[in-house]
Parts: structure tokens; C-alpha cells; sequence
């Protein structure tokens, strides 16, 4: 028996073909043809949901009610089940299976080989089929699927990775967070990475074998209603013409002014949903896209050129190995001028039509409550007597204390939690007027000055070692928001981060110094001290000294160091209060912006431990003071004390709590509404894994545990307002990454710190502090307590 899995695109005919198989089951059936029922009626969308992995949650699986890994084994079981039943009653020569959601949701090698697994036993003769056409057509039919969906991103999430050298691989690493009550789906937010069809095939004949996947040119007039075509014939090895038929119509296109539309108000509903009140269940959301419709032309294809230009070479490759592709296959349209995101029209805001439709949103949300208690009742979890409803299962008991913290908390820890209940420690976000939650307007982007001959200006002084993912966002953040120079310092890199820098001095950008051979008691400290001699430092009028994890959020005027320096006109010493962020949940490295990944953290309001008020300097060169560490300068000349005016993030006085020592602020000097320093010390799971493994800057003999990750997952609150800086560092990245040497050392980085990545799982020891670190899943209080208990190091 042959065995065709028909793998899609889903915007390649695949329901057109559907339903002619569909409507011909039985006289196929006749000829020796099975096109089962039991995975799905028209397509086979339970064989879909049944086989991704179980973390990846797809739209189906989630709306259809079998997102928890038991109820999709449960599927997967049923499935099959009948699916044997059918094989064996039908006894058929062919089977053919269509689940187009495969070509464009699958591209982990662990779900092919999961559907290999099942299939393998059916049939040892499996042929897989997909469909190719013009890549820029199915791009710009995908977007507008995606956008149907509730996909956020404009279509710029493709057209800024069409230089990567690996465009699978570049997109699947884009690929965002699943987070199903966001509505965030790797489905609907994420990039086309199966656009390279050359790629699919290799990623999936790697599990099926050489020539398994068929490759075959797509038409618009390919899929009759109601006929077996001879293209239908020839696919699935069919003997015979069933039925005739005309021509399917084609689906009206969204226009482009629809297109903008959808885009800007799935943006501002995926904001909504982020705050985790509310629920669009799958098909209110289409209803809600389809209702903001507005007349008007389709975009071009042609608008699109440069993606089939992108793929000509490697469609050409595949066209010699699939005899059934011609030169027709893949032509594009004429190209014209490139894409823009059209008018919305007609004064299109996106908030106003979300106000309107917040009333349809909130009784989905009730709704989907009064089925998740229904589902409990089934299970004998909850009362279905008219009584308040049983708090969350995860919810802490009476004393406070979650289950987690139980099971983990020592015994000192658990003390330290019941004083701090009742304590002025107690930490809270109840703290200054700025609202983190909310994201206004993007900062406008500023040009860069003009700075005084043998002046150096705002500058930044900073020590890295094996950076080399995060040094370019870094680097174009800073530069985005009012930094001149940079003076930066290495030793012991073996990642390409002496590289990048090399390449960044030799554009122009930043001067790169080699500590290799630092003496003392810390390379940094070393560096440091050598730094005050260099003119850079010496010529600067502002110096802050900050590590390639802490980015200067300047959360007044339009957010530059100039908006912050006019608010505080008479402050020599700043001290930049850290807000310490979290892995938020993500665990993989990624080659996105750090600032965009992490957005959960400590509450302001956190004086212990320590470290969560810690702070960095930003300081005027006046030559108050003699010696720059790591937290601030140091070495005040006494003649200078009556120049110098310390203030903290929302600008008051601090003077007389800093002047001669101290880095970390108090609860009368703590404040964050003009400026924080968010600090990013895990980032993801996997490169907290690295960091423990080469240790710290500062102390090179102390090594990082699960202590460190204690004292720093923060994800208890969400601060956006750094997110506000994204366009005009999307802007300056993008100029830099124009340089072909300087994103081949990024990209080199990156794979580096991907493969140490997998050589550090393969370890039992840090594989171990990895899964221990995922599983400290505590409140803040918790949190405190624990890191208290633990007497962390300063």
C-alpha cells in the first residue's frame, strides 16, 4: 500500500483540492483510493493537531479544545485508532492524507520524525507532496491569511530577513514565544520559513528518505470542483477521471487598505490580550478582522520582487531534481514599485473599532471562564452549585505560600516570608506615576551631533567577554538615544566578540581595546583604570560605565540622554536604578532584540535583596572625582564636593546619601520616572546556561548558580516603556548590519552560543541547573525571602 501525505502549502489550492477528494471518497474508495474520515472530515486537521510537539500549541489545537499534552495524546490515540480501522476495512492500494498546516507550522525535526513514527507501520512506500508557485504570490496570500488569524507583525518581519544566508533557519529563530491567551501562535505571528522549498525538502527527506517529497507547480485553475483533474491523477497515482466539473471562483482578495487595517488592529488587540484578563476565541477574532473589510485593489505581487528574486537560485536547483517544474512554474510578476504598507483609509483608527467590539470580547471571556469551570465540574474538581467560584488550582492556600515556594523554600526562607507579610520590605509596584503596562507612541528617531572639535561627548566605558549576539543591538540602541563613543574592553573571547568590536572600530562607531593581560584582582577593575587614560575618556562629557546587559531607559520627553540632561539641568552624577528583568518564559536563544523578548520584571518597589536596587552612574566629567568602579566613581577631590549634585531616576536629590560612597539606593532615594536601567541579566534559559559556565566579569573565581538565578528572575510585572525606543533602533541595527563582515561575525556569534548551548544540555551538571532553574516558579515576596535566605554575595 502507497501512502500520500499531502503536506500543503495551505495557500497552494490546498482547499480546493480537499474538497474534490472529499466530494469523490467514495467512488475513490470504488477504485482502490482512500481518503479516510477518521483524521478529519474535508482535511485532515485532527492528523495535524495530533502530531506537533506538545509545547507547540497551534490555533487548532487551542480552539479546538486539545492544547494540554493529555487531551492531544488522547487525540493522537483516537486518531489512529480509526484511522487502522478504515486501512483495514477498506483494504486500499493508495491512502491519501492531506494536512496542508504541515508544510507552513512544522519545522521541528522532532515532529517529522513523530509523524514518520505513526506513518511507518501503515506503509512502507510514504510519499510526501507539496506545491510551490511564484514566492512573493504565496507570501502575499499567506500575510493576508496570517492577518485574517490576528497576526500583528507587518509584512517587514519577512522583508528584514531576506539577506539572511539561511532563510529557514533565520525565520524559525524568529519565530515569537507561543503564548495561546495572548494569541500568539508561531502560525500566525511568526515569518514564511517554508517559502524555501529547497530547505523544506531536505529538512524533511532527512527523516523520510531521499525523493520522498514530490514537488509539484501550482495553478490557480489547478482544482476543479467536484473532478479529479489530471493533476489530481497524476499526484495521487489515480487511475481514472472522476467527475467533471468547472473551474472553483476565486476568493475575493483582501484589499491592501484591508491589509493595513487588520494589521494595525491585531496589534493593538494582541496588546489588550498581553495583560492576561481577557479571551478572542479563534473565530470571533476572523469575525472582528472581517468586519474593519474596506473595497479596493489587492496589492501587487510585483511589489514583492525582491522576494523571488531571494529564492531564484535555490528554486532553480529544485527544478532540476522535480521534472514536473518548468520555467513557468516559478514566474513572477512585473516588478513594480516596492512594498509599502497602504492607507488604511477613511480616518482607520484601531482603537476606536476595539472599544466597539471590547463588549463582544468581554462575553467570550466570560464565557470561556464558565467552560473552564464546566470542564473542572466533569472532572469533580469544582462544585457546580450556585456558590463564588473555587480560587485557581495554582492559587497560594491562606498563609500566602504557593506550592512551588513549599517545595523549595528552606525552612529559613519560609521564616523570612511571614516577616516580610507584614514588613516595610514588602515588595510592590506601587511606586512613582509612570505606567509600565502602557506602550505610547514610538520615540521619534534623532540624528547624530555634531560634537565640538577634540570633544568626545556621551560615552559609554564597558567590559565584555563572549557577547557577541547582543553587542550590535547594544551598541545601535545607545547610539539610537544619544551616545557618541564607546571605549569597550575584552579579554578570553573565543566567540567573535573581539570581532565584532574590531569591525565596529574599524566603521567608525567604537574604540575596542584588548585586556587580555589584566592584572589585579579583576579584569574589569583593570580596565577601568587603564580607561582614564585614554582621550576618549578624558575628552567625554558624560561617561557611564554599564555592561553589554543594561540598556538606559529614558522614560521622559522623547527619550534621548539630551531629554533626561534638560530635565535635570543641574545634576553632575546620576544613579541609574536597575530594574532587573526576567527570562519571561523563554528558554531558547534567539537572534531577536533583547529589548523586545524580555519584558517582565522586579516591582519598583524592592529593597531587599540588595542587588534589585543596585545601581550604575551616569556622571559630567568635571574631574570631581578620581577613579571610575563598577558601580560609580570613586576618589572624591575634596575641593570639588561643593560641585557635585547627585540625583536619582526621577530626579531628586540624592547628594548627601552618594556623594562619598554607596551603589545601591534606599527607600528614600529610590526612583525610576525619568530614567531606569533596564537590566538584563539571564535573558533566555539557555543563555543563562552559558553565563553560569564562563562566570562573571567581575569576580572570575565565582561561578554562577541557582543561587544567581533566584536573586534575578524577575517576571512578576511587565514594563514596556523601553519598547518605545524599537523603530529607532530597528533603523540604526539595520545600518550597521549593512555591513556584510560585520553580520557574518554576528551570525558567527550566534551559532556559537547556539552550539554551547546544546554541548552545555549535554552536560548532566548544567543540564540539571537548568531544569532546577525552570522549576523556581515563585511570587516576589516568595522571591525575597528565598534570596535572603540564601545570603547571596553583593
Amino acid at each position: 500500500m502507497r501512502l500520500y501525505l499531502h503536506i500543503g502549502p495551505e495557500v497552494a489550492g490546498a482547499q480546493a483540492l480537499q474538497e474534490v477528494l472529499s466530494s469523490k471518497r467514495e467512488q475513490l474508495r470504488s477504485k482502490g483510493v482512500l481518503y479516510p474520515r477518521s483524521p478529519g472530515n474535508k482535511g485532515h486537521t485532527r492528523f495535524f493537531m495530533a502530531m506537533t510537539d506538545p509545547d507547540h500549541v497551534d490555533p487548532l489545537r487551542f480552539n479546538r479544545g486539545f492544547a494540554s499534552p493529555q487531551k492531544q495524546a488522547q487525540l493522537r490515540e483516537d486518531m489512529m485508532h480509526g484511522l487502522q480501522g478504515e486501512i483495514a476495512q477498506a483494504r486500499p492500494d493508495v491512502v491519501i492524507l492531506s494536512a496542508p498546516q504541515l508544510a507552513t507550522s512544522i519545522h521541528r525535526p522532532s515532529e517529522m520524525q513523530r509523524i514518520h513514527d505513526i506513518l511507518r507501520p501503515l506503509s512502507d512506500d510514504i510519499r510526501l507532496l507539496t506545491y510551490v508557485d511564484d514566492p512573493a504570490r504565496l507570501l502575499l496570500n499567506h500575510y493576508a491569511a496570517q492577518l485574517a488569524e490576528g497576526r500583528a507583525a507587518p509584512l517587514d518581519l519577512e522583508l528584514r530577513l531576506l539577506d539572511s544566508p539561511d532563510w529557514w533557519s533565520a525565520c524559525v529563530t524568529a519565530m515569537p514565544r507561543i503564548d495561546p491567551m495572548a494569541g500568539v501562535f508561531e502560525e500566525t505571528q511568526g515569518p514564511a520559513f517554508w517559502l524555501d522549498t529547497l530547505s523544506l525538502q531536505k529538512q524533511w527527506e532527512a527523516v523520510f528518505g531521499a525523493g520522498a517529497l514530490n514537488v509539484r507547480p501550482y495553478a490557480d485553475d489547478l482544482f476543479a470542483p467536484d473532478t479529479i483533474t489530471d493533476e489530481i491523477r497524476a499526484a495521487f497515482d489515480i487511475s481514472e477521471t472522476i467527475g467533471r466539473g468547472q473551474a472553483l471562483p476565486e476568493n475575493a482578495p483582501m484589499s491592501a487598505a484591508w491589509m493595513t487595517r487588520a494589521q494595525k488592529f491585531n496589534a493593538i488587540l494582541l496588546k489588550l490580550l498581553a495583560q492576561g484578563e481577557r479571551h478572542v476565541p479563534r473565530q470571533l477574532w476572523r469575525s472582528l478582522v472581517s468586519e474593519i473589510a474596506v473595497p479596493g485593489s489587492a496589492p501587487n505581487p510585483g511589489s514583492l520582487s525582491q522576494v523571488s528574486k531571494r529564492f531564484q537560485k535555490t528554486n532553480s536547483t529544485l527544478a532540476l531534481h522535480h521534472p514536473e517544474l518548468d520555467d513557468d512554474t516559478f514566474l513572477a510578476a512585473q516588478p513594480c514599485d516596492p512594498w509599502v504598507e497602504a492607507d488604511p483609509e477613511r480616518g482607520f483608527r484601531a482603537s476606536q473599532y476595539l472599544l466597539s467590539f471590547l463588549f463582544r470580547i468581554e462575553k467570550a471571556t466570560k464565557d470561556k471562564f464558565a467552560q473552564r469551570l464546566e470542564e473542572l465540574a466533569d472532572r469533580g474538581a469544582v462544585s457546580t452549585a450556585p456558590t463564588p467560584p473555587p480560587a485557581p488550582a495554582d492559587a497560594p492556600p491562606v498563609d500566602g505560600l504557593t506550592e512551588t515556594a513549599r517545595a523549595l523554600m528552606p525552612p529559613q526562607a519560609v521564616q523570612n516570608f511571614e516577616k516580610l507579610k507584614t514588613s516595610s520590605f514588602a515588595p510592590h509596584n506601587r511606586l512613582g506615576a509612570v505606567d509600565e503596562e502602557q506602550l505610547a507612541a514610538a520615540y521619534t528617531q534623532v540624528p547624530p551631533r555634531d560634537l565640538p572639535k577634540g570633544r568626545s561627548g556621551n560615552v559609554i566605558v564597558g567590559c565584555m567577554k563572549n557577547e557577541a549576539p547582543y553587542i550590535v543591538e547594544w551598541v545601535a540602541y545607545h547610539r539610537s538615544m544619544g551616545v557618541d563613543n564607546f571605549l569597550i574592553y575584552t579579554n578570553d573571547c573565543s566567540d567573535g566578540t573581539s570581532e565584532i568590536l574590531d569591525r565596529l572600530q574599524d566603521m567608525g562607531v567604537l574604540q575596542h581595546r584588548n585586556n587580555d593581560d589584566w592584572k589585579g584582582n579583576s579584569p574589569q577593575q583593570y580596565a577601568l583604570n587603564q580607561a582614564l587614560k585614554e582621550p576618549v575618556i578624558k575628552n567625554a562629557d558624560w561617561i557611564l560605565h554599564i555592561d553589554v546587559d543594561e540598556f538606559v531607559n529614558v522614560r521622559t520627553g522623547n527619550g534621548t540622554l539630551q531629554d533626561f540632561f534638560d530635565a535635570v539641568p543641574d545634576a553632575t552624577n546620576v544613579a541609574m536604578t536597575w530594574r532587573l528583568f526576567g527570562h519571561n518564559n523563554i528558554n531558547h536563544l534567539a537572534d531577536e532584540f533583547v529589548i523586545d523578548q524580555f519584558d517582565t520584571c522586579a516591582p519598583k518597589f524592592c529593597p531587599k535583596p540588595h542587588t534589585v536596587w543596585g545601581f550604575k552612574t551616569m556622571f559630567k566629567n568635571i574631574g570631581a572625582y578620581e577613579k571610575i568602579s563598577c558601580h560609580r566613581p570613586n576618589k572624591l577631590v575634596e575641593d570639588k564636593r561643593g560641585d557635585v549634585r547627585w540625583v536619582n531616576g526621577s530626579g531628586r536629590d540624592m547628594t548627601g546619601e552618594a556623594v562619598d560612597n554607596g551603589w545601591r539606593n534606599s527607600k528614600k532615594s529610590i526612583g525610576y520616572d525619568l530614567i531606569q536601567l533596564n537590566h538584563y541579566a539571564l535573558r533566555s534559559a539557555e543563555s543563562y546556561l552559558i553565563k553560569r559556565q564562563r562566570g562573571r566579569a567581575l569576580h572570575v573565581d565565582r561561578s554562577i548558580g541557582l543561587n544567581y538565578w533566584i536573586r534575578m528572575d524577575w517576571s512578576d510585572y511587565r514594563d514596556v516603556t523601553i519598547k518605545r525606543n524599537l523603530p529607532r533602533l530597528r533603523s540604526e541595527y539595520d545600518r550597521l548590519m549593512q555591513d556584510e563582515t560585520l553580520r557574518s561575525w554576528h551570525l558567527k556569534g550566534l551559532e556559537w552560543h547556539r552550539a554551547k548551548a546544546v554541548e552545555l544540555h549535554g552536560m548532566p551538571e548544567f543540564e540539571e541547573l537548568y531544569q532546577q532553574a525552570l522549576r523556581v516558579k515563585l511570587t516576589e515576596t516568595e522571591r525575597v525571602a528565598y534570596a535572603l535566605a540564601l545570603d547571596l554575595e553583593s
